[in-house]
């Protein structure tokens, strides 16, 4: 398992190369120059300040340099300051990324707790009313946009029902109770269409498995239909269904963006759209980095897990 690690490590490096140019050719690309927003409209016409301002961001150097300095910088742990208040960008990042990771497991355990037993049961009894009406609420999952969505449970048990607060974030060491009634909306709103893609491949996985012949062995030496189930088939199963899982951490990030804007919840989309708004570029290239950064750590412990799951994979 040790070297299957470290040979996945390997492979990343290159991954992670692009993904920080990727990110750091964002200041290229978004309009308008950080030495004129940090110098405020009034000195636009000092020139000399300007140049000297440029010339300590580092924005007079050939872009290849800036790259290189930003990198090592990175490395190093300096993500710089941001423009907007000029506080380090990594205190910023730390205070705003445990809400964003919170929202995504919350959302991901809600889409697991309703795949699982739909996608079984579907799969035990194919064609049936059950797989139908599993098969209609899949697809109604992924149909309806996760924002819709999120506002429609707003306006039924916020504003109609009046059980839960509409928006707002606690902090779970503060209350943790109150953390789970103001996250209960949003992880459900974020995770129903990743619920009906998992209930899907479960369903599919599952009744590969159960046709197997082994699993024929095992029902014809008496094993009851849940020893079966649970035993042989649903560990096989589980392979493609953990790669799904794995594929679907990046669309689960960036559908917390659009969910903690509908929910007020100061996570990292919070923090990207306010720093594109305010034209902090140096805070969005850090964001965006440290996203993509743990979209390609999720994937390494989905590939661990798997391996684990079935260990002809770490040898293949």
């Amino acid at each position: 398992m040790a070297q299957f690690i470290v040979r996945r490590l390997q492979t990343l490096i290159p991954v992670i190369v692009l993904v920080s140019m990727l990110s750091f050719s964002l200041i290229l690309l978004l309009p308008g120059d950080p030495a004129m927003m940090m110098l405020g409209e009034q000195n636009l016409t000092d020139r000399t300040a300007y140049l000297a301002l440029r010339a300590e961001l580092g924005l007079d150097k050939p872009i290849p340099l800036q790259y290189l300095d930003w990198a090592t910088r990175a490395l190093q742990g300096n993500l710089g300051s941001s423009l907007r208040d000029h506080l380090p960008i990594g205190l910023e990042i730390t205070s705003h990324l445990f809400p964003t990771v919170e929202l995504s497991i919350l959302a991901m355990i809600f889409a697991l707790i309703i795949a699982i037993p739909a996608g079984t049961l579907s799969a035990l009894k194919p064609g049936s009313l059950l797989d139908h009406v599993a098969t209609v609420i899949a697809l109604s999952g992924v149909a309806v946009p996760s924002f819709f969505l999120g506002i429609l449970l707003i306006y039924i048990f916020s504003l109609g029902l009046r059980l839960i607060p509409p928006s707002g974030y606690v902090s779970p060491l503060e209350s943790l109770g109150g953390n789970l009634r103001l996250m209960i909306l949003p992880a459900f709103a974020l995770g129903s269409a990743h619920a009906a893609v998992l209930t899907r491949q479960i369903r599919s996985a599952l009744i590969e498995v159960l046709q197997q012949e082994y699993i024929m062995t095992a029902r014809s030496k008496g094993l009851t239909e849940a020893a079966v189930v649970i035993g042989h088939a649903f560990r096989n199963a589980l392979v493609p269904v953990v790669t799904i899982i794995g594929l679907q951490v990046g669309t689960l990030i960036g559908g917390a963006v659009v969910i903690e804007t509908v929910f007020s919840i100061p996570g990292m989309g919070r923090l990207i759209v306010d720093s594109i708004f305010q034209r902090d570029f140096p805070t969005v290239q850090a964001a965006v980095l440290i996203l993509a950064l743990s979209v390609l750590l999720a994937n390494l412990l989905t590939d661990v897990l798997y391996a684990y799951i079935d260990p002809r994979i770490r040898y293949g």
